[in-house]
């Protein structure tokens, strides 16, 4: 067993037009005032990091974790959870997700989706000149549309999405295998990975490459009634990153998983901050520090009622209060008389 890393605090949802979130030097001397270890660094964000550069020049990648370190923080790990989603995208949201990409590609998919496999690559490539060794992302969609449909799915619809979501990432994964990096994928609604059957269903039509790992966070297990503790049973092995974010789930006679279209605040399903929500999350640390984990608890702040800043202030203690420091003798160590195989052997009359 290992001692899980934290607490650390996912910086995308903080980053603003105000100080002292507007500014990468400034939001790490906040998160680390408020007891943060780690920051997991949005990379679609300039103010935050020029992705390309820290991927080609390794000067600049020392400096930035030494500008970073110098704050009292380290780097976790990057994401590029727009970048990711924007591989495979349904035509039907070909409008919606150009917001994520430079103006030049607007309206154009083909070039749209070439622009973000290069952005996965530099990835590799700065998570590498940064000592990473994991990376967090999405995986797109292409058969999302059609998880609940009618009429019916054609026979083989999702078998010839699941191959061409595979042919758009198998050279991504093969550029972080050469860089020695794990792409995690956060398991979420929306992304044609959302939950444990279509992670399988990805690992198998990319051939079980060695890269494809998870990105654990329980909030979207929770919202889709799954059962996320046994998920770390079956999953463990992949769990190489942990989104630290609770929800809630309160169906009624007029809503349930699908909400309605309402409003966040409206939903059965919401995303609350730390403690506030009906996540398990000492079982949650109790299970994955018997299975091992020792990378990061990142907070990741959503919540459609209390505001960023006291999550996050309060979302330091609640993870470090959650980290388990893992034993390293058995409880009953005292009472052990000490024996060898003769004396084992004579015990059991043999």
């Amino acid at each position: 067993m290992r001692t899980i890393k934290g607490p650390a605090i996912f910086l995308a949802q903080f980053m603003g037009d105000t100080a002292p979130f507007n500014d990468l030097e400034s939001i790490c001397r906040w998160a680390a005032r408020l007891g943060y270890k780690g920051v997991q660094i949005p990379t679609w964000d300039s103010r935050c990091i020029n992705l390309e550069q820290c991927a080609k020049s390794k000067a600049y990648a020392d400096e930035l974790k030494g500008k970073v370190e110098a704050c009292g923080v380290t780097i976790t790990e990057l994401s590029t959870h727009l970048q990711g989603q924007l591989v495979a995208v349904h035509p039907a949201y070909d409008q919606m997700f150009d917001g994520f990409a430079p103006k030049g590609v607007h309206g154009n998919p083909k070039a749209r989706t070439e622009w973000a496999v290069q952005q996965l690559k530099y990835a590799a490539k700065a998570s590498r000149n940064l000592g990473i060794d994991v990376h967090a992302t999405f995986s797109g969609a292409l058969v999302w549309p059609y998880v609940y449909p009618w009429p019916q799915r054609p026979a083989g619809l999702v078998e010839i999405g699941f191959e061409e979501l595979a042919n758009r990432w198998l050279p991504i994964l093969d550029e972080f295998d050469n860089q020695g990096v794990d792409i995690c994928y956060e398991i979420h609604p929306g992304e044609d990975l959302h939950d444990g059957v279509t992670f399988e269903r990805f690992l198998e039509a990319t051939n079980n490459h060695t890269r494809v790992h998870l990105l654990y966070d329980p909030s979207h297990f929770l919202l889709q009634q799954l059962d996320y503790l046994q998920y770390i049973d079956f999953y463990h092995e992949h769990i190489r990153m942990f989104h630290v974010k609770d929800a809630e789930f309160n169906p009624s006679g007029k809503a349930g998983v699908y909400g309605g279209y309402s409003s966040w605040a409206e939903r059965p399903g919401r995303f609350r901050s730390l403690g506030d929500g009906q996540v398990d999350f000492k079982s949650i640390f109790t299970r994955l520090s018997q299975y091992g984990y020792n990378g990061w608890a990142v907070m990741e702040w959503e919540c459609c009622i209390k505001s960023p800043e006291q999550g996050a202030r309060e979302g330091s203690k609640f993870i470090a209060d959650h980290i388990i420091e893992v034993t390293d003798k058995a409880f009953d160590d005292f009472a052990d008389a000490g024996t060898d195989d003769k004396t084992n052997k004579k015990i059991l009359g043999l």
